[in-house]
C-alpha cells in the first residue's frame, strides 16, 4: 500500500483509489497520471495499492480469477482493507471514496465497484473490461481480444449477484480510444451496458458532445443527475489519456500515458465532484513527492497477505507496522505493457 496526502490534508477530505496496468509500478502510476499533483490542487489523498510479483510475475491485479474477484476473498478484500485502513489514517469522507484504474487495473477497479458497492461514491475505468467477463487466463484474453456480445441483463446480473447491495449505486466514468490494441473498445461498451442495466437506466445517452477529439457521452436518471459518463478517444491506442500542454496539464507522457488534449483526470474530478470539497492547501517550497509505504505484518504486502489465504485482519497488521516515509524512481519509460501479459 502506498499513499499520498497534501500537507495540512484536513478531516473530511475525498480519497482517491489509483490502480497500476500490468508491469507499472504505483510510483509510475503516479507520476504518468498525475492524480498525486491533482491531489495537491483539489485537496484529497490517494492510496495506490501495488501488486507483488509473487501475486503476478507481470504485476497484473487479478481481475480474471474467481479467488480474487469475490467480494470477502484474495485481493478485492485486500485493497478493501487498504480503503479502510486509508479512512482511519487520514481521516478522510467516507462517503466520498472513489477508485479508479488503468487496463488491468481498470478491470480491476470494475471489481472493487461490483463486489462493494456501498464502499465507493464513484468509479473511473480505463481501457479496462466489465466485472464478471473471465474467469481463467484463456477467457480473459478472449474477453481483451474478441466482441464477446454478452446482453445487458447479463452484464447487469453479475454486478447484483457480486454483493447484496441493492442501491444506491456508485456514479462510473469510462474511457476508451478507438483503436486500442490490447483491450477491444468493445469492453467499454460492456461496461456501460453493464452499469446502466444496474442503473435501471436506458442503454440510450440521455445527451452526447464532442470536445476536440473526444465523444462524451451521458446517462442521467429521471433528476437530471448524471450517473454514468463515458468518454471515446479518436485515434487513440491502449494508455491512460493526458493533456499536458494545456491549463489543465496533468501528469506526463510515457509508454501507456498518451497526451491526446484531454486530461483524463481532471474530467474524471469533476464528474465526481471533488472540485466541490476544494480546500485552499498550503503549498510547499518545492513540488511534494514524497510517497508513504506501510507494509503489512513481517514486511509484506498487504495484497500478498490477503492473496495467499492469511486469516488475520491486514488492517491489525498495518496497525502493528510501521509507517515509513520514502521517495520512489518515476520512469514511465520503463513500462512495456499495461494490459493482461500471459505469465
Amino acid at each position: 500500500m502506498l499513499a499520498y496526502s497534501p500537507e495540512h490534508l484536513p478531516p473530511k477530505a475525498p480519497l482517491v483509489i489509483a490502480l497500476h496496468g500490468c508491469t507499472q509500478t504505483s510510483a509510475e502510476y503516479d507520476h504518468g497520471t498525475g492524480w498525486s499533483s491533482l491531489a495537491d490542487s483539489l485537496g484529497f489523498a490517494v492510496v495506490y495499492p501495488q501488486q507483488q510479483p509473487a501475486n503476478n510475475p507481470k504485476n497484473c491485479f487479478s481481475w480474471f480469477l474467481p479467488g480474487d474477484t469475490a467480494r470477502g476473498h484474495g485481493e478485492a478484500l485486500s485493497i478493501r482493507e487498504m480503503v479502510e485502513h486509508a479512512i482511519a489514517a487520514f481521516a478522510a469522507d467516507r462517503r466520498k471514496v472513489f477508485v479508479t484504474g488503468l487496463s488491468a487495473g481498470g478491470a480491476m477497479a470494475s471489481v472493487m465497484l461490483a463486489t462493494y458497492p456501498e464502499v465507493f461514491a464513484g468509479g473511473a475505468i480505463i481501457a479496462g473490461l466489465p466485472y464478471g467477463c473471465a474467469s481463467n487466463v484463456h477467457q480473459a484474453f478472449e474477453a481483451m481480444f474478441t466482441e464477446q456480445g454478452h446482453a445487458a441483463q447479463a452484464l447487469g446480473d453479475r454486478v447484483r449477484a457480486a454483493s447484496r447491495h441493492r442501491g444506491p449505486w456508485p456514479k462510473i466514468s469510462v474511457w476508451h480510444g478507438t483503436c486500442d490494441p490490447i483491450v477491444k473498445p468493445s469492453n467499454g461498451e460492456d461496461i456501460i451496458r453493464q452499469w446502466t442495466n444496474v442503473q435501471g437506466l436506458s442503454e440510450t445517452p440521455s445527451s452526447q458532445e464532442f470536445i476536440e477529439s473526444c465523444t462524451r457521452r451521458l446517462w442521467c436518471d429521471a433528476n437530471g443527475e448524471a450517473l454514468i459518463e463515458a468518454f471515446s478517444i479518436s485515434g487513440m491506442a491502449h494508455g491512460v489519456p493526458l493533456a499536458t500542454t494545456t491549463e489543465e496539464s496533468c501528469g506526463s507522457a510515457g509508454a501507456f500515458f498518451l497526451d491526446v488534449g484531454i486530461s483524463s483526470a481532471h474530467h474524471i474530478g469533476r464528474f465526481w465532484r471533488l472540485h466541490e470539497s476544494l480546500v485552499e492547501m498550503p503549498r510547499a517550497a518545492a513540488p511534494v513527492s514524497a510517497t508513504i509505504q506501510i507494509p503489512a505484518d513481517g514486511g509484506s504486502s498487504l495484497i500478498v497477505a490477503a492473496a495467499e489465504g492469511a486469516n488475520g485482519s491486514a488492517e491489525a497488521s498495518l496497525a502493528e507496522g510501521e509507517e515509513r516515509q520514502g521517495r520512489y524512481p518515476l520512469d514511465p519509460n520503463a513500462v512495456k505493457a499495461a494490459g493482461l501479459v500471459q505469465n
